[in-house]
């Protein structure tokens, strides 16, 4: 007879679970996948699925013959979250061999390497997109212009609007910047020459996505508002020193960073357990995003920042953790 071993009270009941929260975050990835379609109409369509499908038959797949497990965590939402993602990070003219390759790399290496979801020590998908970043320069380089709606791979392309300050930086010329558009335009959604990766067009729609979260408690405000609140404070530090650099406002709309600090750099597994953890963590990313965008090699840092952080994050739990339950504070 198998005995029934209870642990000490207090014991408690939630209605999370992987499979509710995974598909929550799909639902606030919603409005900025239309307004990917929107901008960039067929390639939108074509890198989103293509990274998604790859992402789910390579984690079935790994997990089916090479981890020879039973249970498969194909359906809890997780593969299609890091597909969806990958996809976000990618430009809307990207051969699809080379979107399954990045799939690949995401899931095979930076995921089921470790032992499948939980156990993972850096985001997936920024493990796929920073393998093809430094894999395939020139192609994850080419931003098509937004509004090509029937093209693919012959979309024309253009600058973005973090080349652009890249470039007024590296020349010292603040007259660069006036071929940016204005920060209404980059908050709501714009048609410059090169719009950038699929999920950086609109920074509404991915605050739209943060809402959500936060009413459904997906995740708290510290680390997207700890990262987008340092970006804002350095960056706009830096315009005031010195006209060559962009307006704060114009940073934090502008690439990666609203897509980086809401649905990557909250991912439960890499980033810190305690709030006070996450806004160490979220300053940690915001300053880190902000010395690569304006000193370092590539326009974007918030990938390279994200994945600097994680590598941070069991040092952060070490060291930094939440009141034990009952514990008595000294007074």
């Amino acid at each position: 007879m198998k005995k029934m071993i209870v642990s000490l009270s207090p014991h408690a009941h939630g209605t999370d679970s992987v499979e509710r929260n995974m598909y929550g975050v799909v639902i606030a990835l919603l409005p900025a996948l239309l307004v990917s379609f929107f901008y960039f109409g067929i390639g939108s369509a074509i890198v989103c699925a293509t990274s998604v499908a790859a992402c789910v038959f390579f984690e079935w797949a790994i997990n089916k013959y090479l981890m020879k497990n039973s249970r498969t965590t194909v359906c809890d939402g997780s593969a299609m979250v890091t597909g969806l993602l990958l996809g976000f990070n990618l430009p809307s003219n990207l051969p699809v061999w080379i979107i399954i390759l990045g799939a690949l790399v995401a899931v095979g290496i930076g995921k089921m390497t470790f032992g499948g979801l939980g156990s993972n020590l850096f985001n997936p998908a920024l493990v796929g997109r920073c393998f093809l970043l430094v894999s395939f320069p020139a192609q994850m380089t080419s931003w098509p212009q937004a509004g090509q709606l029937t093209s693919y791979l012959d979309a024309e392309t253009g600058a973005t609007p973090l080349s652009v300050m890249k470039w007024a930086i590296k020349s010292g010329d603040p007259s660069v910047l006036q071929q940016l558009p204005d920060s209404w335009h980059l908050f709501i959604g714009h048609t410059v020459e090169g719009a950038g990766s699929l999920g950086e067009v609109c920074a509404l729609a991915l605050l739209l996505g943060l809402a959500f979260m936060l009413w459904r408690k997906i995740i708290t405000w510290h680390t997207p508002v700890s990262i987008i609140l340092t970006v804002f404070v350095l960056s706009g530090l830096l315009h005031l020193s010195s006209p060559v650099y962009a307006d704060p406002f114009a940073v934090i709309f502008s690439g990666g960073l609203m897509l980086g600090a809401i649905f990557m750099a909250t991912d439960y597994v890499t980033s810190p357990m305690c709030s006070r953890g996450q806004l160490v963590y979220g300053v940690g990313i915001g300053v880190l995003t902000v010395v690569i965008r304006n000193w370092g090699a590539y326009p974007e840092g918030m990938s390279f920042a994200i994945l600097i952080m994680n590598a941070f994050t069991p040092l952060i739990n070490t060291y930094i953790k939440p009141k034990r339950f009952g514990e008595v504070v000294k007074k």
